[in-house]
């Protein structure tokens, strides 16, 4: 059983090392194995099998009499389970797509209101929403715009930056 539960602790350090030294495996077999095991030898689905397989196998020797035959056989499913979803997971983590990170060209053509007054061809603030988020940027105008007014948002001058027009009502 000691060498059940030793396998068993010994999947969780190297589960704990995976997180730290995160495709060392997949580093040391660069070139050589190639989409041969598509992630299958990486750090979290060893150390997952080699979890299951030690933590199973004492569980089933300590509760059942089967032996350390059954014991190590059911280890050995249950390890494989583990390494199989620890797998799927793994390449489901790795698919997930974010949105694309919003640029200044964005910022075109949307609406916001001035934060701080904007006088002829000065830099004032307007408060913009992109991406769902309020922006806070500095405006330039060629018209003086009064703090409050609806602007519209004609290009990005710079990151910081944009140049508006107030809408007409």
């Amino acid at each position: 059983m000691e060498w059940f539960v030793g396998l068993g602790v010994a999947g969780l350090v190297l589960l704990l090392l995976s997180l730290v030294f995160d495709g060392i495996l997949e580093g040391v077999f660069d070139g050589v194995l190639d989409g041969l095991f598509d992630g299958l030898l990486s750090l979290p689905v060893i150390a997952g099998f080699v979890s299951m397989l030690g933590f199973g196998g004492a569980i089933v020797l300590g509760t059942t009499d089967i032996g350390v035959t059954g014991a190590t056989a059911t280890g050995v499913l249950a390890g494989a389970g583990a390494g199989w979803l620890t797998w799927k997971l793994s390449r489901l983590l790795m698919r997930d797509q974010t949105d694309a990170t919003p640029r200044g060209g964005d910022l075109i053509g949307t609406s916001g209101s001035v934060v701080t007054a904007i006088p002829a061809d000065g830099y004032g603030e307007v408060l913009v929403h992109l991406a769902g988020q309020p922006l806070k940027l500095a405006a330039k105008c060629p018209v003086p715009v009064a703090r409050g007014a609806e602007i519209w948002v004609e290009s990005a001058l710079s990151a910081t930056s944009v140049a508006v027009r107030p809408v007409e009502r």
